[in-house]
């Protein structure tokens, strides 16, 4: 009977040790898998190419408005809509039954005043009469030739031709208007299109930044060295023309706390044209700058965060200020720097001094969307 009790004691506590040693081995592999396989990779300093954007409106580098300088009625419309015309092509007839009226009055007051000129002449020889009413005679012929001459003109005027070489815009007024000098609305515009200016502003801040990340000693240097600009257009396409800063304020605007600046693009193929609106697109290097891939970051209260991944494989979020956002990644100010280990993906499943497996991949692997942007 005291033998059994003693296997039956040995074999509890065999039991009890066995139960025991089998626990911690289940801990021990519950506690690793916990720690999660993340991919890791190194932050490495990149030399990119941003974009800064800003709303623009565009107009030929002419654009004339053509306005009546005499008043009548609009006889005929000599071109159309979209039409191009050249220097001195008529545009309007006007109605000139009135002025050619007044010119015949006129002209009538010419042969009237010639007449008593002539007749004066030789009175004047014989001494008959003072050299005074003969002068007096040829004033007022010069003035009925000048009358004469300004009617005529302005049955000229009644012609108005294009100023310049140009595309017809909108044409308000058809046959049978009144119009005259003083109309608020011109005739129609007529630019020029081979070229077409886009303007656009900047507030302050990125201004003083253009001052100082360009290079010259005055404006107009820098304006001369900054980088050619892009448009895009309304419909999302890039115009396939890149334009140059032409000129720029250089004062700001009390009102709107912005720098006016006006670019220039060449318009072979006349795509463009006056009135269109797009968006200026101005590209900004980034210099030898940490970057930090998006989908490796988390907002939490605001602010950007990563996971740092120390020496013992646990991870520790750090904030980091972002200067910029080129397509996926983000350019970093600070809270992080090249040399530094990172989660890649998945952080959403850690915490703070989470352990975890990595699996090291390239740097250039993670931020392939924007490889091209790499100098």
């Amino acid at each position: 009977m005291k033998l059994y009790k003693y296997f039956k004691l040995f074999f509890t506590i065999l039991a009890l040790t066995l139960m025991s040693c089998g626990g911690k081995q289940e801990n021990k592999q519950l506690g690793q898998q916990r720690a999660l396989p993340l991919p890791v990779t190194t932050v490495e300093n990149k030399t990119i190419i941003g974009y800064q954007t800003y709303p623009t409106s565009i107009e030929g580098i002419i654009n004339s408005s053509i306005r009546a300088k005499v008043s009548g009625y609009i006889q005929k419309v000599l071109v159309d809509e979209g039409e191009k015309v050249k220097r001195g092509q008529p545009l309007f007839k006007l109605e000139t039954q009135s002025l050619s009226q007044d010119a015949a009055a006129a002209k009538a007051q010419i042969n009237v005043a010639q007449v008593e000129v002539d007749k004066l002449v030789p009175l004047v020889k014989k001494g008959i009469i003072s050299n005074v009413q003969l002068e007096t005679a040829k004033a007022n012929l010069a003035q009925a030739k000048s009358n004469y001459q300004s009617i005529t003109a302005n049955i000229g005027y009644a012609t108005v031709k294009s100023p310049v070489d140009g595309i017809v815009g909108a044409i308000p007024f058809r046959e049978g208007t009144l119009v005259s000098p003083g109309d608020v609305t011109p005739l129609t515009t007529v630019s020029n299109i081979e070229q077409v200016y886009a303007y656009f502003s900047m507030n302050e801040t990125d201004y003083l930044n253009f001052l100082q990340k360009t290079k010259g000693e005055n404006l107009q240097e820098k304006i001369g060295n900054f980088p050619e600009v892009e448009l895009i257009l309304v419909n999302g396409d890039t115009y396939n023309q890149k334009g140059k800063i032409q000129t720029v304020t250089g004062q700001i605007d009390q009102n709107t706390g912005t720098v006016s600046f006006r670019a220039v693009f060449d318009n072979p193929n006349q795509l463009i044209t006056n009135g269109n609106s797009g968006k200026i697109k101005i590209p900004v290097v980034y210099k030898d700058s940490p970057v930090v891939p998006q989908a490796a970051t988390f907002e939490q209260q605001g602010q950007i965060l990563v996971f740092k991944v120390n020496q013992e494989n646990k991870v520790q979020s750090s904030v980091i200020n972002v200067k910029a956002t080129v397509d996926n990644l983000y350019v970093v100010a600070s809270g992080i720097k090249a040399g530094e280990k990172i989660v890649a993906k998945g952080i959403g499943k850690l915490r703070n001094n989470s352990p975890i497996q990595p699996t090291n991949v390239p740097f250039d692997s993670v931020i392939q969307p924007i490889e091209k942007l790499f100098k």
